[in-house]
């Protein structure tokens, strides 16, 4: 689904990304992790389409079209989900107006019927049930007031509501409590089938025993310098990125050839 090749970007002149190659299958888990700095948010925010980035070389492709040559609105359109590490709040828009014109802004875009007010407000309450939202929030500016696990509650409740084909998720279990880090899991968890696909931003392996990922990689320095199955989160719980950064991973659990 996704490909990624000799990836090169840079914020204001500085590189940040030096050289990333991934390929994430159809559904596929990726964990990413890393030291502070080391551009997992920015690979994020790169594959979304942020304006503030330059990629400067390679390419990547989604279900083998030109991603970087697509504006950040069609990369949604065709499938991309960036969850936020810090969900901004949009003051005097509901939630409810907020999902229904996103969705039909994708629909329209895929050439696909609008959908009814009702059809938005029946899929919205059924989704906010099963991440144990109050409905009360419905009608609520879209993040206004919220404490942290609910932006990120009502983040995963867009990400149902869009249905994408693949979703980015930077540092998602950013400020939960335990309950609220379960609910988001359990909605993130919802979604696995062979159709979709994620790429999961986190530090803590923590994240990874609600959301099992498929494959572990770790960045450093605009890098993925090691690969691993899900027991590599368990290792570097152990020994740190230090160990990684050091060349000293000869026990780190790899990838198979």
């Amino acid at each position: 689904m996704l490909e990624i090749k000799n990836l090169h970007a840079s914020v204001n002149g500085s590189p940040i990304l030096r050289g990333i190659d991934l390929t994430v299958n159809k559904g596929e888990v990726h964990a990413i992790m890393g030291p502070n700095g080391a551009g997992k948010s920015t690979l994020s925010k790169v594959l979304a389409g942020s304006p503030e980035y330059e990629v400067t070389e390679g390419s990547v492709k989604l279900d083998g079209e030109d991603l970087l040559e697509m504006e950040a609105e069609e990369r949604a359109a065709a499938g991309v989900f960036m969850g936020f590490q810090y969900p901004i709040e949009v003051p005097g828009v509901a939630n409810s107006y907020f999902l229904r014109k996103a969705v039909n802004a994708q629909r329209k875009t895929r050439g696909e019927p609008e959908a009814s007010s009702v059809e938005i407000l029946r899929a919205m309450k059924k989704a906010m049930a099963f991440l144990e939202m109050d409905a009360g929030f419905r009608n609520r500016p879209v993040n206004v007031g919220f404490s942290g696990g609910e932006k990120k509650r009502n983040e995963i409740l867009q990400l149902l509501m869009l249905n994408p084909k693949l979703a980015l998720l930077d540092e998602t279990d950013s400020g939960l409590d335990i309950d609220a880090l379960r609910v988001v899991a359990k909605g993130v968890n919802s979604l696995r089938d062979p159709e979709h696909a994620f790429v999961v931003v986190t530090h803590y392996q923590r994240l990874l025993d609600y959301i099992v990922p498929d494959v572990v990689h770790v960045l450093v320095d605009g890098r993925i310098v090691h690969s691993g199955p899900r027991e590599l989160a368990l290792w570097l719980e152990e020994h740190g990125y230090g160990a990684i950064k050091a060349g000293d991973a000869g026990d780190a659990p790899r990838l198979e050839a």
